[in-house]
Parts: C-alpha cells; sequence; structure tokens
C-alpha cells in the first residue's frame, strides 16, 4: 500500500492486523478467513477476531456458509459506516457527561470557587498557550463560538489550512470577517508566496470576507471575536511579534475580559481605517 492509503485506514481507527484484512478484501472480494489469513500473513488463531471487528464496524458482510464467507462493503459505505460510527461514539460520549454532570459539578465547582477567590484581576486577564496546535485549536473554538464577527490580524494567515473548516463554518452562519494583512512589502520574502496564495484564495473562495493591506509592522497578530465598547462580550487570541524567540517556543495570550478586548477592536479599527489599502498590489 502506499503512504497514503495506510494513512486513510488509519484514520478509519483500524489496528494494523484490521487495516490489512481490509485492504486484502479490498483487492480479492469474497473470500474465507483461511484464505485471508494465508494471504496476509495474519495468524490463524488471530484472524477471526479480526474480521469479526470489521464486521462490527460494519465495514465488511458475513456470508453465512461451510465455511462462511467475507466480503468487504464498498468504499463508499465504508467511508459512510466510519462516520455514523464516530457519530454514534460522540453521541454516546455526550450523553455519558451528561450523565456525570450533576455528580461532576457537586464535586468540584466548590473547590473552583474556593481557589478562584485569590485570583486577581491581572491573573483573571489572559492565559497562554503554545504557538501551534494548542494556538490552532483555540482559533478554531474561537470561529466556532463566535455569534457576529471575527477579525482576523495576520501577515501571511500561514495557518489558514489548519482552521480552514471552522473559518467556512463561520462564513456558512453569516458571521461577518475582516482579515487584515501585513502588506507584502513588509514581509521577508519567504512569506510572500503563501501570502499572496491566501488572498486569492480568499477573493475567489470566501468574497464576503473584506481583506484590507496594513503598511505599518504590526506589533501582534491574532482573531478578534464579538467585540463591544461596553465591555460586554469578546474574546480573542493574540501573539504578540518577538523575533528572537524562535516559533516553537512561543506563546499565543487568550482573553475574555471586555475591556481588554475592546482594546484590541479599537487598534484593529484604527490601523483598517488609516493605515492600510485594499488592494493587493500587482
Amino acid at each position: 500500500m502506499t503512504e497514503e492509503a495506510v494513512g486513510m485506514l488509519d484514520r478509519l481507527g483500524l489496528t494494523e492486523y484490521e487495516a490489512t484484512a481490509l485492504t486484502e478484501l479490498l483487492t480479492l472480494g469474497r473470500t474465507t478467513a483461511p484464505n485471508l489469513a494465508e494471504a496476509t500473513g495474519i495468524p490463524k488463531a488471530r484472524i477471526y477476531g479480526v474480521l469479526d471487528s470489521l464486521s462490527d464496524r460494519g465495514y465488511i458482510k458475513i456470508i453465512p456458509g461451510r465455511p462462511k464467507e467475507y466480503q468487504p462493503k464498498s468504499p463508499a459505505e465504508i467511508l459512510e459506516r466510519a462516520k455514523e460510527n464516530r457519530r454514534q461514539d460522540y453521541e454516546q460520549f455526550c450523553q455519558e457527561l451528561a450523565d456525570l454532570e450533576d455528580a461532576f459539578l457537586a464535586e468540584f465547582q466548590p473547590r473552583f470557587e474556593r481557589a478562584s477567590q485569590d485570583i486577581t484581576p491581572t491573573e483573571e486577564l489572559f492565559h497562554v498557550v503554545d504557538v501551534g496546535e494548542p494556538s490552532e485549536r483555540e482559533t478554531r473554538q474561537l470561529y466556532h463560538d463566535a455569534a457576529e464577527r471575527i477579525r482576523i490580524i495576520t501577515k501571511s494567515f500561514e495557518y489558514f489550512e489548519a482552521v480552514r473548516s471552522a473559518f467556512e463554518d463561520a462564513l456558512a452562519r453569516g458571521i461577518d470577517v475582516d482579515v487584515l494583512f501585513l502588506h507584502p512589502d513588509q514581509l521577508i520574502e519567504e512569506n510572500r508566496p503563501i501570502q499572496e496564495d491566501r488572498v486569492e484564495r480568499m477573493v475567489d473562495e470566501y468574497p464576503s470576507v473584506d481583506l484590507r493591506f496594513s503598511e505599518e509592522k504590526l506589533p501582534w497578530r491574532g482573531t478578534i471575536i464579538d467585540p463591544s465598547m461596553d465591555y460586554e462580550t469578546g474574546n480573542a487570541i493574540l501573539l504578540v511579534e518577538e523575533k528572537e524567540i524562535p516559533l516553537h517556543m512561543r506563546q499565543a495570550a487568550i482573553t475574555d475580559n471586555g475591556s481588554f478586548v475592546a482594546g484590541l477592536q479599537r487598534y484593529f479599527d484604527l490601523v483598517w481605517e488609516h493605515e492600510s489599502v485594499g488592494e493587493y498590489p500587482s
């Protein structure tokens, strides 16, 4: 198998033996367990358990007889069943949490409240996560949580693919999205083609998104959602420019402090209105 095929089977949550058996069944078609064990090298003592597991997941059919035979479902059916299995697992997980909720809150809410009494206002201002997957995960969550608007400040939106599905979900819900890029004249050479690609995609695929390009350097970048000038709402994640610190050692700040988010929004508005241009340089 190609590495790509192996990766696809890994996404189905299969063990190595299960992936091998399913691949061979899709290649051979209907066959018996001994034949499949012979073709794959899976021990005969294990092959029946492997096939039963694939059947339980809905990926193959068991044909009664002496001996029984095993037939794969079509690739399209396998993918649909994989989605259904994951949905059922998620619903079961949610039900288990619902069953646990009252006891969990009764046990831990008083502890949390007692511990929170000593937190100073400064400590409540923000918390931090590592840059990379943790910050991308938090950004996706912000996109999902947005009720009205999203404001993005970025150099070249190099992390777009990591957040794209959540970005598209926000647009589908009618969220107003503005993206403020750093002007390409301010970018290092290696970031320019990345930015050009992202801008072209925004223009072609997401025409409702407004774009501008800051002519001044951006001291921070990040995402703001649902800011209000009465300081009642708003969340943000931001990363301060620290060129001397390697990216893998940087941290992003997350805040739900309404007044802090309002200040970030004021900065965004000032740059958007007075220090940026709307046309991408040719």
